[in-house]
């Protein structure tokens, strides 16, 4: 499974001006959990129902996403399957994560561009073999930098990212999840 390549192209003013608020943003974070360290707990929600077929729709804060799989999986395409929203995620999260940390050790960023891909044996998934892994067996990321900055500096922005970015952490960590069945 892959994902659509990602860009976020910004001209010089422009990143400057988005590195000055992100620090500004780094900063009031600082002090209000120095302040107080329960003010660094953030709860993240999503709510989802099952639509036609294997389709989801689901709630995001005031956003609506839909979720479906190709046909070959039992959906109508209508919508990217769970893994390509999965791999999104991260991508995403690693945009982010590259502004925020560009901003945050003074490197220029001009643009970012993202490829996530990752390898899935539907055998797992289905059932259709015994230790066969359901999710992702890898996952690949690649990263294109561009700006001002030094092969030396993306680099060090590369590391801080990888160190610091949520989306990755929960991809290579092990996360508790628990769940809970409500029937009737």
């Amino acid at each position: 499974m892959s994902t659509d390549t990602s860009s976020t192209s910004t001209d010089a003013a422009t990143s400057r001006n988005l590195a000055e608020s992100l620090r500004g943003i780094i900063d009031a974070t600082s002090a209000a959990t120095a302040a107080d360290a329960t003010n660094a707990g953030v709860v993240f929600r999503a709510t989802g129902v099952g639509d036609s077929g294997v389709a989801t729709d689901i709630q995001i804060r005031s956003h609506q996403v839909q979720v479906d799989e190709p046909p070959s999986l039992g959906g109508i395409d209508s919508a990217p399957n769970p893994v390509e929203t999965a791999l999104a995620g991260l991508l995403s999260c690693q945009v982010v994560s590259y502004r925020f940390w560009a901003a945050k050790l003074n490197i220029p960023l001009d643009d970012v561009r993202i490829e996530t891909e990752g390898d899935l044996d539907v055998r797992g998934f289905l059932g259709l073999r015994d230790g066969v892994r359901p999710g992702l067996g890898a996952v690949r990321v690649k990263v294109r930098l561009t700006g001002p900055a030094s092969p030396e500096q993306y680099r060090e922005l590369h590391a801080a990212v990888d160190e610091h970015c949520p989306v990755l952490d929960l991809f290579t960590n092990p996360t508790p999840v628990s769940t809970e069945l409500v029937t009737g």
